[in-house]
């Protein structure tokens, strides 16, 4: 596999991969701490203010960070509107943001499937984004906003996908529910 960059990225990974039950869950825990993933609990709260603390203090040490603005996997391969942490990352750290595409994800594992397919996975990457005019206006929710769909709309221009302007998490739950009264 060709080398895309030489540096190692660290990725917020969701803490459920990391506390697994049995020789699966070891496995799979052993496997993400290879990769260099950071567990990060993503119930909202205070939980939400420690990750962007860990991804900030990854950023600060001069490491490179990976972030899925959308929060969670697509659940229909579209691109959904993302979560304001990455603004609120990119405004403290005044760190670019290199915008990257992964293509053909969803064909490789689809939701809901276990096992993935054996197949190559696309890649683009986008020139920096430089949001240093916003310096100082990390507590602007309307900057931060704008700031995200800016980001948002480069990985859409990127990896060529149908955007939808509501959050994946809410897409999710109105699927399950649909799911849950067709039964």
């Amino acid at each position: 596999m060709p080398l895309v960059i030489p540096r190692r990225v660290t990725f917020l990974a969701k803490s459920e991969y990391f506390t697994g039950k049995g020789i699966k869950g070891r496995l799979i825990a052993a496997f993400f701490r290879a990769l260099g993933q950071v567990p990060v609990d993503r119930s909202g709260g205070r939980a939400s203010e420690a990750a962007l603390e860990t991804g900030l203090r990854i950023l600060r040490e001069g490491n490179l960070l990976g972030i899925y603005p959308e929060g969670t996997r697509s659940p229909d391969g579209r691109l959904y509107r993302g979560r304001t942490g990455i603004a609120r990352m990119a405004l403290e750290s005044g760190v670019p943001v290199i915008p990257v595409a992964m293509i053909d994800t969803d064909k490789i594992q689809p939701p809901g499937k276990a096992l993935p397919k054996i197949m190559q996975v696309g890649i683009r990457f986008g020139e920096p984004l430089d949001f240093s005019r916003y310096e100082g206006m990390s507590g602007d929710r309307f900057i931060l906003r704008s700031v995200t769909d800016e980001i948002m709309y480069a990985l859409m221009d990127l990896g060529g996908q149908e955007y939808v302007d509501m959050y994946a998490t809410r897409a999710k739950q109105i699927e399950a529910d649909e799911t849950k009264s067709n039964e």
